[in-house]
């Protein structure tokens, strides 16, 4: 854990008890500051007022004396509207903050007295979460102490704390973003920006604003990493590379860069150089696809100044073994491969995974996103048959129109119904694909849980399969 020191004997409020604001109120606690929280989870207010905070509803706190208030990621800051503990800080002029912010303060006070590690931000719409668990595999392989956290698996303050071989490598989400002024990463990432969050943000304008607010935080003597295949992010890229702040890396999928990295025909390079070719990533196998192929361009971009190596990089590269719930095969039964990408909460991440499988049962729906999946028609032959489920049943069903479907409801019955038609498909190597393009929010508690449903329904059908084949 990292014990933030910076607000011992102050009053601090923490408001929303999940992962993130329990690490909060532990680290606080553990600094020596008198944390206030609260959340209408009757069993997270209990386990924060055994680690020591005073549990109480917002409005009981006492605003006069608070010296910030530490917000859970997922609470609204600004859109639709603030959340009414937002309103009460900005009515005390108490700055609203969040647990990316600690952590840079912490930092920040070590630096007077030892050698700070790297920290490695990434961001982006989607491809983040692989991009930041490669970058943490490279450097792990590399001998650093790859300290993984953010906005996936643990919180950024149960971390461990510095060390002189530790980096620090944090997958940072817009909601974060926002929370963290000062947050100052040695390398930033950008993936690349398309519609997402538009309910917290308002606009995909003001989304992209914050994403690029990460980089220009970025410390001067630093490197930000930009996918720009996309409008939004080579936008970024030009201004920010204009700008006489961090140097920018440009990085691209199929197209050619006098400077910066690139891949063509799934060949990975580095321009300019004298020796250009890096590796051929069509050998590294868990890393399928172009969307795979960017994740991996700017995690060797990402990594560049840290590991002098690059033949160490690649091969890291290479030794990847994936990310759950992202195109990560769970089963086979016969000719019919099972592939779990729960973590495609929208269509551009679903069109990543189309793009990579032929004859596919798509399983697809969920609590649907802004514009649907009809950015999707023009991978829409290589679907056999979709099966719908969840809030966007109705939807999905009218954009896909001529496309065979059907309406499933649940999970498991998707499941059942697209593992009997692929089986008795002539496909000779049918794809049962989750890939949902929507949120999971009304039949999972995140995407995480909906993939492990698929793993676990999946795995039953392959023993039974097994049990009578033998």
């Amino acid at each position: 854990m990292i014990v933030f020191g910076g607000f011992a004997n102050q009053d601090v409020g923490v408001f929303g008890l999940a992962r993130t604001g329990m690490s909060v109120a532990r680290s606080l606690v553990a600094g020596g500051a008198r944390v206030f929280a609260w959340d209408d989870n009757v069993e997270a207010q209990r386990i924060c007022a055994e680690h020591g905070a005073r549990v109480l509803p917002f409005e009981s706190w006492p605003w006069e004396r608070l010296t910030a208030l530490v917000l859970s990621p997922g609470v609204p800051l600004t859109h639709p509207v603030p959340h009414a503990v937002v309103s009460a800080a900005a009515q005390a002029a108490v700055p609203v903050i969040g647990d990316m912010d600690i952590f840079a303060r912490e930092l920040q006070a070590q630096q007077a007295t030892s050698a700070l590690p790297p920290v490695i931000a990434v961001t982006g719409t989607n491809g983040k979460s692989t991009t930041t668990v490669l970058i943490s595999h490279i450097l792990s392989s590399c001998g650093y102490v790859a300290e993984l956290g953010g906005n996936i698996g643990r919180p950024v303050l149960d971390l461990g704390p510095p060390t002189p071989r530790s980096a620090y490598v944090l997958e940072v989400s817009s909601y974060q973003i926002e929370l963290s002024p000062n947050l100052s990463p040695n390398v930033s990432v950008l993936t690349n920006i398309s519609p997402d969050h538009l309910d917290r943000h308002g606009t995909l304008e003001n989304y992209a604003a914050i994403k690029a607010r990460l980089l220009q935080q970025t410390n001067k003597e630093g490197v930000v990493c930009i996918g720009v295949d996309d409008p939004y992010s080579a936008a970024i890229h030009s201004r920010f590379a204009a700008s006489g702040g961090a140097e920018a890396i440009p990085v691209s999928v199929g197209k050619v860069l006098g400077s910066g990295i690139f891949v063509l025909d799934g060949v990975l390079y580095e321009a300019p150089s004298a020796n250009p070719k890096i590796m051929d990533l069509r050998n590294a196998s868990r890393l399928p696809g172009a969307h795979n192929w960017q994740n991996a361009a700017l995690a060797f971009a990402a990594t560049r100044r840290l590991v002098e190596n690059r033949q160490a990089i690649a091969d890291a590269i290479a030794s990847f073994r994936g990310l759950p719930h992202r195109l990560e095969e769970v089963g086979r039964l016969g000719k019919v491969r099972f592939i779990n990408d729960s973590k495609a909460t929208n269509a551009d991440a679903a069109a990543r995974a189309l793009a990579c499988f032929n004859d596919i049962f798509w399983i697809a729906g969920g609590r649907p996103k802004e514009g649907g999946i009809e950015s999707l028609r023009p991978l829409f032959s290589r679907v056999r048959k979709a099966y719908l489920i969840g809030e966007a049943a109705d939807d999905f069903a009218r954009v896909l129109h001529d496309v065979p479907h059907e309406r499933c409801g649940t999970l498991d019955k998707a499941i059942a119904v697209a593992a009997h038609d692929a089986e008795v498909s002539d496909a000779a190597a049918p794809a049962v694909l989750l890939s949902p393009a929507c949120a999971s929010f009304d039949q999972f508690r995140d995407y995480e849980r909906r993939g492990d449903a698929f793993r676990e329904i999946v795995g039953g059908l392959v023993h039974v399969g097994l049990r009578e084949a033998s």
